[in-house]
């Protein structure tokens, strides 16, 4: 489904209707999107903070795919019916290829739950942000941008996470062949595709990631984690592959990256 920015107030509507009618969201009160995996839930205190803003960067162009897969995926986890709010730009089809709503079927999420904006450029991409931070009801937001992203200064970040931590809405930047830049995210990140186990009949395994956290607020730097995708308990798991998870330490350290990262 696509909707133009000049078209939010609509969404507006539609988002409140969602809400009324029953469908659990993300509240500021509670306090983190959990991933379902434990110990990685546990690193970060309990997941990833709600009401915050969040960063994920493709390690590579190619691994843009797996970047917007699981940022999908964390999002769709939370808000039980709630929708999921999705904003690019208009040439991110481009760019970047659309969304193929039997794929996300596939993956155990629900594409009645995806809400599409496009805008013309990046300075209505984040004017568009800055409403739907704002509106009750969805599960999450997820802004995905391709290249450098001027716009996105310190004075409109510090205005998204505002906007987000009043509403309580998670909002996840997704940030395709881009360098990570100082700004006001909780967290950063960075995200590649990992081998996934062969299912029988040479069929494709479940998506597995690897993670490096680049920069936390409330902690160290630096910890790396593989999880894959588990579609029955929608959540992440310990990959079938031995020895692909390196769990963060407690209370370790800053290590020299990620005190120098912004």
């Amino acid at each position: 489904m696509r909707e133009s920015s000049s078209s939010l107030a609509g969404l507006r509507r539609r988002v409140a209707r969602i809400a009324a009618s029953g469908a659990p969201s993300v509240r500021q009160s509670e306090r983190w999107l959990a991933s379902g995996h434990d110990r990685f839930d546990a690193a970060l205190g309990g997941g990833l903070a709600a009401g915050r803003i969040h960063e994920f960067f493709a390690a590579d162009p190619l691994d843009a795919a797996s970047a917007a897969a699981f940022a999908a995926l964390l999002a769709l986890r939370g808000g039980g019916e709630a929708p999921l709010l999705w904003l690019r730009t208009a040439d991110a089809g481009r760019k970047a290829g659309h969304f193929y709503a039997p794929g996300l079927a596939e993956l155990g999420g629900d594409p009645n739950r995806l809400l599409l904006v496009e805008t013309g450029d990046a300075k209505a991409l984040l004017a568009a942000a800055n409403d739907a931070v704002r509106c009750a009801g969805p599960a999450a937001a997820v802004v995905e941008s391709h290249g450098r992203l001027p716009a996105f200064d310190l004075t409109a970040g510090r205005r998204l996470a505002l906007g987000a931590r009043e509403a309580g809405t998670t909002l996840f930047l997704l940030r395709i062949a881009a360098e990570p830049v100082p700004s006001v995210a909780e967290t950063r990140w960075q995200v590649a595709a990992a081998p996934s186990r062969e299912l029988e009949a040479r069929a494709p395994g479940a998506p597995a990631f690897d993670l490096l956290l680049l920069r936390w607020r409330a902690g160290p730097a630096g910890a790396r984690w593989r999880l894959e995708w588990n579609r029955d308990d929608q959540a992440f798991r310990d990959p079938a592959l031995s020895g692909a998870l390196l769990p963060l330490a407690p209370r370790r350290a800053l290590e020299p990256r990620g005190a120098a990262a912004a």
